[in-house]
């Protein structure tokens, strides 16, 4: 974008220059009979041209009385006789031909009043007065696009190409402070560290402590890795560089090698001082992995940025802060200790996290009285920093259209469906699509709550949203721990093939319909992970496929194949057994809640929502004993 934008100036400069030389000569190549005749026209208003033939028969005639010739052009003013000799003489204009000797011969013989002048009237005056104007227009111009081109920029951009786009700051005011970042606890406390080494030094000294050269921020998007470093440049008070990994690559070798020596340079002069690098994967990608040895000069620039990190010189008192979502396609040679010392971990919040981001952005929020940030931090699991954020702004703006003053656990309720699944659309009217997917909706919210080892039933609804959704079952997850059980898998399994189960039991084979192809895709994955990364099958517990699919071209072109194919046909035979395992659980409970099933549809159908707790109080009142764990087979 910015050499495009270098090319675009130089263009247009070109352009410019070009269009003043053809304006220049353009006036200057000017007949002087046109200077001449703006000056007859003001001098003699009554003036007319006059043909070469027509001025040789008034000579003839003996009409012609006067002639004045001006040598450095062919332009001559004629004073002419009255045809009928009663009124004055007037004076007319004439363009003679080049090089014409009889002329004067002819008017000295017939005793015309000859004058010969040097130049006409004021030319000289006028011809440098249009020299200094396009002058004056041509620098005017170049003024205009320097001017035009450092607002793009900054001063000096067109002549500024190799220099740091850094945004530098003495003391940053970036208006955010530890206090304003919330759910990121320890993520904070070693990078408060940082800022109380720049602040007092004389601490980590004392004892021989160096601080690290560099912090990577690693985490999902949204977690807070910038907020992060806007608060290390409120809270240092140390000069401040910050930068985006983008920045340093261009489109011409060795420019962006350029900027991070520049960058350095600059971070030198102002030691000690902080440098953070946003999306530093942009840059900071493993090298050798494109085709043809990948792209130079992204190459030579990650190149600069390893030796300026931790070369020869070294570079005492700067501190690096770099973000990123994607570790695992940065150079190793970039995260080695001595570059990269230390690497924080900024992971999506738990629930104590949750309720602190909450707290911090419903500071400015005029929230009701049944509006509690616990349960909503409890129904938010797997929500980001940002995703709260938005949660909470979605909530407000429902409010102010309903045109409500506060915020009410209702518009908190419809935000959250509107981020996790879409927008609500018209209701279905009660027609035959409409029970079936009630029927399906109901499938996979009696399975959830029957089943021991599934997440609790918050609502299931027929309203359908954006996005193709006729409706949902949705559950509330429990807090994530990061280890699941088999059984808990199964449950899942079983739970998901509720719909596709509920529409064979009730309609048939021949009326199913394919709302349940996500459900599908998803199992299937679930199954096929049992096998072959959790060690769930009767394979044993070995990992045959890992998690990362993703390759680098050149490297690896084609995923490696980890078993033989005989392993792979038993691998598929696991997963088919497993799903129909799960299938036949799902047939077997659903066809023993028959009745249940039916009046949970009908009273679906007329509210078109149920609330988990009502639902869970009508299946007590049908099952009062709980329905026992699944037995878990070997496969």
């Amino acid at each position: 974008m910015k050499s495009s934008r270098k090319v675009g100036f130089l263009w247009q400069l070109q352009t410019s220059l070009l269009s003043l030389m053809i304006a220049q000569g353009t006036l200057l190549g000017l007949p002087a009979s046109a200077q001449l005749r703006t000056d007859s026209n003001s001098a003699t208003p009554n003036g007319s041209s006059l043909s070469y033939s027509q001025f040789l028969r008034y000579i003839d005639e003996g009409r012609v009385l006067k002639v004045d010739l001006y040598e450095s052009t062919q332009t001559a003013e004629v004073e002419l006789e009255s045809e009928d000799g009663k009124g004055g003489p007037r004076t007319v204009r004439l363009n003679l031909p080049v090089n014409d000797p009889d002329l004067i011969r002819k008017l000295r013989s017939s005793e015309v009043d000859l004058a010969v002048w040097p130049n006409p009237p004021g030319r000289l005056a006028w011809g440098l007065l249009g020299n200094l104007l396009l002058v004056g227009l041509l620098l005017g111009s170049l003024v205009l696009l320097f001017r035009r081109s450092g607002s793009m920029g900054g001063p000096g951009q067109a002549m500024n190409f190799g220099k740091s786009r850094a945004r530098f700051a003495m003391e940053a005011k970036t208006g955010v402070l530890f206090d304003d970042v919330a759910g990121i606890e320890e993520a904070k406390e070693e990078l408060q560290e940082v800022v109380t080494f720049l602040k007092k030094p004389e601490r980590f000294t004392a004892v021989g402590a160096k601080i690290p050269k560099g912090v990577l921020l690693i985490g999902p998007p949204g977690t807070g890795k910038t907020l992060l470093a806007k608060a290390i440049a409120g809270e240092a008070g140390v000069p401040f560089f910050s930068i985006s990994g983008s920045e340093f690559v261009e489109m011409f070798v060795g420019v962006g090698a350029s900027r991070v020596r520049d960058l350095f340079k600059k971070a030198k002069e102002n030691a000690p001082c902080i440098i953070f690098i946003d999306e530093i994967d942009a840059v900071g990608r493993q090298r050798g992995a494109g085709i043809g040895g990948g792209n130079d000069e992204r190459e030579q620039t990650l190149n600069q940025l390893l030796t300026e990190m931790d070369g020869f010189e070294g570079n005492t008192g700067i501190i690096i802060i770099a973000a990123t979502n994607r570790p695992d396609v940065l150079d190793s040679a970039l995260l080695r200790p001595g570059r990269f010392d230390r690497q924080v971990m900024v992971d999506l919040p738990t629930y104590k996290g949750r309720l602190g981001i909450l707290q911090v952005h419903a500071r400015d929020k005029k929230l009701a009285d049944d509006v509690s940030l616990e349960v909503l931090a409890r129904r938010t699991p797997g929500f980001s920093g940002a995703g709260l954020a938005n949660l909470l702004n979605e909530a407000a703006i429902l409010t102010a259209r309903r045109r409500k003053d506060m915020i009410t656990m209702l518009e908190v309720d419809d935000a959250i469906d509107r981020v996790t699944i879409g927008l609500t659309l018209n209701p279905l009217l009660d027609s035959k699509g409409k029970r079936i997917l009630a029927y399906h909706e109901i499938g996979h919210a009696l399975l959830g709550t029957l089943l021991p080892h599934t997440d609790p039933l918050s609502k299931v609804t027929v309203i359908p949203r954006s996005g193709g959704v006729g409706g949902f079952a949705q559950f509330e997850p429990a807090e994530e721990m990061g280890l699941e059980s088999r059984a808990k898998i199964l449950d899942e399994i079983t739970m998901t093939l509720g719909g596709r189960t509920a529409e064979e039991l009730i309609f048939g084979d021949a009326e199913v319909t394919t709302g349940a192809s996500n459900d599908l895709q998803h199992i299937t994955s679930l199954a096929r992970q049992m096998v072959t990364r959790f060690g769930m099958s009767d394979l044993g517990p070995v990992a045959l496929e890992s998690q990362q699919s993703e390759v680098f071209l050149g490297r690896d072109w084609m995923s490696r194949s980890e078993y033989s194919e005989s392993i792979a046909s038993r691998i598929d035979q696991q997963v088919r057994q497993i799903v129909t395992h799960c299938h036949s659980e799902a047939r077997r409970i659903l066809s023993a809640h028959r009745v249940l099933i039916d009046r949970l549809v009908d009273l679906l159908i007329d509210q078109e929502t149920i609330d988990g707790e009502e639902f869970r109080q009508i299946v007590a009142e049908y099952t009062p004993v709980p329905e026992k764990a699944l037995s878990v087979p070997h496969f």
